[in-house]
């Protein structure tokens, strides 16, 4: 018997897994159209005193755009990335992981640099009353810089604007782990998964912010990392897909529903003003959920370690929105030939290039959006700038999204006509 080698049988094992996965995977619109929903959202919620992001997903339960952005990305890591790992082996869809990681990684040190040179500048050569430095606490990063340039090269130092991408990059680095597993068993993947998160929901494992305090990584990477695993074992096959069913999508939505008033204060004060014996009964709830939090150390709505509550809330959406897409989002493409038909159409096509050009579209938004509460600081907060500045800002991220997409079809490289 001819002896296998190591990176043949681990294809022959993933396949074996999952036999449609080395085959040729057609963009699926679901993921762009979502992912490039998130990236409006994040530009939103991240324009300083917006009213605008008093209105996203975020403010009527526990989750918000930055699921839906770890949520495709394991979408899309699975059809990048572990279609690498079935054909070439678990060495070379390393390399493939590696070398993205490696992507990632200098784009939060450029996005780093660039907005503290903004900030710098508008300080520096502004009489603007305030200091924008210090509105990002940026202000012992200009004061001591160089252990703070360690610290961010190292990822030891990671201010709170600048934490997603150090999260999502190691997020990243755990996929040749998970992989491996998958090559020993997928119980072994959804073992290890679920004790990582909850060990990092219980403050076992968590990453350094600053070395100065112990101020942890707003986003845990080994508590988010089972939102982006579950929607690669999705994508993976490694979980059938849910049914369509009455049941589940009324679960879903009553779930949505009855929890928003616990996940979201403004919906709670909604309540409690419309019916204030109702309003008493929540506070209960919410108080009950600290009491749980401190006495056990298992905070069921916290962010940073992303908890069961958020988890929850958020398969319920994913769920919901899948089902309006329809069978490989058949149901987001426009069908019509009258006006709202072709004004779908143009907005669908926008959308869907945005989210396909996500890294780039999500560096220069976060870059952008300080830039556009400048403006705001400058002309005022009323209906109208708040509309004129978010609208500016979607054409900004919507040329951006375009520009990359050409940059990366390398036209140079084209036979001159």
């Amino acid at each position: 018997m001819t002896r296998v080698s190591a990176g043949s049988e681990f294809v022959e094992r993933a396949a074996a897994v999952n036999p449609a996965a080395a085959a040729k995977t057609v963009r699926d619109p679901r993921l762009d159209f979502y992912r490039g929903l998130a990236m409006f959202i994040i530009l939103v919620a991240h324009i300083p005193f917006n009213a605008w992001a008093g209105w996203i997903p975020a403010r009527f339960g526990f989750s918000d755009a930055t699921e839906i952005f770890v949520f495709c990305s394991g979408m899309a890591s699975a059809i990048a990335f572990g279609g690498a790992f079935a054909r070439r082996g678990w060495l070379l869809g390393t390399s493939r992981v590696l070398f993205r990681c490696w992507q990632v990684y200098w784009a939060h040190i450029g996005l780093f640099f660039f907005t503290a040179m903004m900030m710098a500048a508008l300080d520096t050569y502004g009489t603007f009353g305030e200091s924008y430095i210090d509105s990002l606490n940026l202000g012992r990063f200009f004061a001591d810089p160089a252990p703070q340039i360690v610290g961010m090269f190292t990822l030891t130092y990671v201010p709170n604007y600048f934490d997603i991408l150090p999260m999502y990059l190691v997020v990243l680095a755990m996929m040749p782990l998970v992989m491996a597993l998958a090559n020993v068993s997928l119980w072994a993947v959804a073992g290890g998964c679920l004790a990582v998160w909850a060990a990092a929901n219980i403050g076992d494992i968590h990453l350094p912010a600053e070395p100065w305090s112990e101020r942890e990584w707003f986003f845990n990477p080994f508590g988010w990392q089972l939102l982006f695993f579950t929607r690669f074992a999705f994508m993976r096959g490694w979980l059938p897909q849910p049914p369509v069913s009455k049941v589940l999508i009324w679960a879903c939505a009553a779930f949505l529903v009855l929890s928003a008033p616990i996940g979201s204060w403004k919906v709670f004060t909604w309540v409690d003003a419309a019916w204030p014996v109702l309003g008493d009964s929540l506070r209960s709830v919410w108080e009950g959920l600290r009491l749980f939090g401190e006495r056990t150390g298992f905070d069921l709505r916290d962010k940073t370690d992303f908890a069961v509550l958020r988890y929850v809330h958020f398969l319920c959406l994913a769920y919901l929105a899948w089902v309006i897409a329809g069978v490989g989002g058949r149901n987001l493409l426009s069908t019509g030939e009258g006006l709202a038909g072709r004004v779908w159409q143009a907005l669908l096509t926008v959308i869907l290039k945005v989210g396909q050009q996500s890294l780039a579209v999500f560096v220069f938004s976060m870059a952008i959006a300080r830039l556009l509460g400048f403006v705001l600081d400058q002309i005022g907060r009323s209906v109208g700038t708040f509309a004129l500045v978010n609208l500016a800002g979607f054409c900004m991220i919507i040329a951006v999204a375009y520009i990359a997409a050409w940059f990366k079809s390398q036209p140079w490289k084209s036979k001159p006509r």
